[in-house]
């Protein structure tokens, strides 16, 4: 893949709105400082839209939608493969966007750009593999049609952990299959969760107004973009407390819309008495500190069984100690900075309420600005805080199983259902107890952060509905259509 930036010139006027086909200034009278979370540094000022112009977005989709759909199939995936190609030719600029805006390291940038890729790729074959079926009928000479058709404008609130990726998983499926997209990305990530990928899109060639993005605070567009009657669905990435909001305005307003909503973890990472300990101790660094654990499907919870725990505790704070913590954009730094002072906060808040819980903290360091290193806690319990909520942060806690059994229960221990792991050295074993998990994804000796572009992704329980990628996506960004046809004169009882 090209990597060469020489010919091509960055982009710029990041401080524009991008609604129907136009970049354009916003007109509230508040405004967006998005700053570098590692030193501060303001990279851009936004003036925020106001609620006319996100209808004047949703006005722009639903009047460019129906001539879209209409397009074969190759006119749409050609728009994708284009896309991909521009990706390939700015990488540099992309990764450089999403070190300095989201906090990403180099070394979750680069697997962040590679998912978008995968992605798009994955979407552009999307136009062709979309089908429908003939199925028989009961009734004399009728024939039943069942199309599988555009759902129309497709409404997409991206989060700011995966920006680039989490935005391209919901608007490349959409306008693959036909649809139109108004996007809102996170107050934290307005570049790298919408504004770059619409001048990616642009230059792509995309034809004006399918796709939307509309930066504006929540008080001022973050129910409009729900209750508005032109999105037929809703895809939202983020925590399950705004997700349950959303779910309730997208069913209990004047429009009903279906929803997408791929919510918060709490993802178990388990490790069997029988597991080669050096290769889950590995993985459960990487699993964890990627990204500063600000992922929803980080490792959440370490669950050891017992006779194997004080050797894995022993192994995995020698690791951890030797992880690079400090500027994101160094190539060996594994731990960058927290996204924003209020999530500082709130991890402060966390060591202190493990703390006086009980939980022992074996690890710590200086919080310096956004910067937070590895904290870890040993002798957790499930019962406490550290283990019935979602971190988002680099702090871990270990549990300890009794046995396999207690493993399992402890792992099911939570109203979350997203990702998980279980590392053990008999595969049939790990199958069985990977079975026994109450999630929507489960992995036998690797780590809970997966995702392929061609696989399943979503949840159980508070972790969400619905999935994305591959041909499950196919099914949330299209509806279904009966049609049938009755062939010959039917005979009716009056």
């Amino acid at each position: 893949m090209s990597t060469n930036n020489t010919t091509t010139s960055a982009y710029t006027d990041f401080h524009l709105q991008f609604i129907a086909g136009e970049w354009q200034t916003g007109k509230d009278d508040s405004s967006n400082t998005n700053t570098n979370p590692y030193n501060g540094d303001t990279l851009v000022e936004i003036q925020q839209a106001t609620k006319d112009q996100l209808n004047e977005a949703y006005d722009a989709a639903s009047q460019t939608q129906e001539a879209w759909a209409k397009q074969t199939p190759a006119t749409r995936a050609a728009v994708l493969y284009k896309v991909v190609n521009i990706l390939d030719q700015r990488q540099e600029e992309i990764v450089d966007w999403l070190i300095k805006e989201s906090g990403s390291t180099r070394i979750k940038a680069m697997v962040e750009f590679s998912a978008t890729r995968a992605i798009t790729l994955e979407a552009a074959t999307f136009p062709n593999r979309v089908h429908g079926e003939i199925r028989p009928s009961n009734t004399p000479g009728k024939e039943n049609f069942i199309y599988r058709e555009p759902i129309g404008v497709v409404a997409v609130i991206s989060p700011w952990n995966f920006p680039l990726h989490l935005t391209q998983r919901s608007i490349a499926p959409a306008l693959a299959l036909g649809n139109a997209v108004v996007l809102k990305p996170a107050s934290d990530t307005p570049v790298t969760g919408g504004l770059l990928l619409a001048k990616v899109f642009e230059e792509a060639g995309l034809p004006k107004g399918l796709l939307n993005v509309v930066v504006g605070s929540g008080s001022e567009i973050g129910d409009a973009i729900v209750e508005h009657k032109a999105p037929s669905l809703v895809s939202f990435t983020g925590s399950t407390s705004v997700g349950k909001h959303i779910g309730e305005l997208a069913n209990g307003g004047e429009y009903i819309k279906q929803v997408a909503l791929e919510l918060g973890g709490n993802s178990p990472f388990v490790v069997l008495k029988d597991a080669d300990i050096e290769q889950a101790v590995k993985a459960a660094a990487f699993g964890k500190f990627l990204h500063q654990g600000q992922i929803c499907i980080a490792i959440n919870r370490v669950i050891v069984e017992d006779e194997i725990y004080d050797d894995f505790v022993e192994r995995f704070l020698a690791h951890v100690k030797t992880l690079n913590v400090g500027d994101p954009n160094k190539q060996d730094t594994a731990v960058g900075p927290i996204i924003n002072a209020k999530q500082v906060k709130s991890l402060k808040e966390k060591i202190a309420k493990a703390q006086e819980e009980g939980a022992k903290m074996i690890l710590s360091g200086e919080i310096q600005g956004q910067v937070v290193p590895p904290h870890i806690f040993t002798e957790v319990t499930r019962e406490m805080d550290l283990s019935r909520n979602e971190v988002f942060g680099p702090l871990v806690g270990i549990i300890r199983a009794k046995d396999e059994d207690d493993a399992l229960s402890i792992a099911n221990d939570s109203m979350y259902g997203l990702s998980s792991a279980v590392f053990t050295a008999d595969m049939q074993k790990g199958l069985r107890f990977a079975r026994g998990i109450r999630a929507g994804m489960t992995h036998i000796n690797d780590i809970s952060v997966n995702d392929e572009s061609n696989t399943p992704f979503g949840g159980e329980k508070n972790s969400g509905i619905g999935r994305f990628n591959g041909e499950w996506v196919l099914e949330e960004f299209t509806r279904t259509h009966w049609i049938s046809m009755q062939n010959e004169p039917r005979e009716y009882p009056f």
